[in-house]
């Protein structure tokens, strides 16, 4: 073991020593004016744009999963669309409701009455919107009618069935 390198050549140890690949290391710039000079000294830059989901107070972090979900497959991801049972509840239920002079329900007045935009009524009745939970409530509330779950297109709150002990008295 006399003649190795560790006899006879001085060992770096440390942030001075380069090993392995041999040349510069990468470095994380954070600022502006340090990209800015990176840039005119001529050095290789590469950026990269970093995802975040926010606060998880105010934006769920179901969204960020689902992106980083299709990124991963190969395949092209549909994006969601409202089923056509939904549109045909809806559609009948609104057609089913009579306003005060006795017509049916048109969609701006049904947009109005669940404050909503015109064009989310269209986009629903024809199956080609994304489900908004909280528009399908309002249009809920609006035409007292399910559009969702089970019993879809049956009245939200059906009507009270008598007591039995006052059905019995009498």
């Amino acid at each position: 073991m006399s003649g190795a390198a560790w006899d006879t050549e001085a060992v770096k140890i440390g942030k001075n020593s380069h090993n392995g690949a041999g040349g510069p290391r990468e470095k994380v710039i954070k600022s502006q004016s340090a990209l800015n000079a990176a840039k005119r000294s001529g050095a290789a830059v590469a950026t990269e744009k970093k995802y975040t989901t926010g606060n998880a107070a105010t934006k769920p972090a179901v969204e960020g999963q689902r992106l980083t979900m299709v990124d991963r497959s190969d395949d092209v991801v549909p994006v969601k669309k409202v089923s056509k049972e939904v549109s045909d509840a809806l559609k009948a239920a609104r057609k089913a409701f009579v306003t005060a002079d006795g017509k049916e329900l048109t969609q701006k007045e049904l947009a109005t009455k669940a404050s909503t935009a015109v064009a989310n009524i269209i986009a629903i009745e024809s199956g080609k919107a994304t489900p908004d939970q909280k528009v399908l409530t309002a249009l809920e509330r609006a035409l007292n009618t399910k559009l969702r779950g089970k019993n879809m297109g049956q009245p939200l709150h059906a009507p009270k069935a008598a007591p039995a002990a006052a059905a019995a008295k009498k």
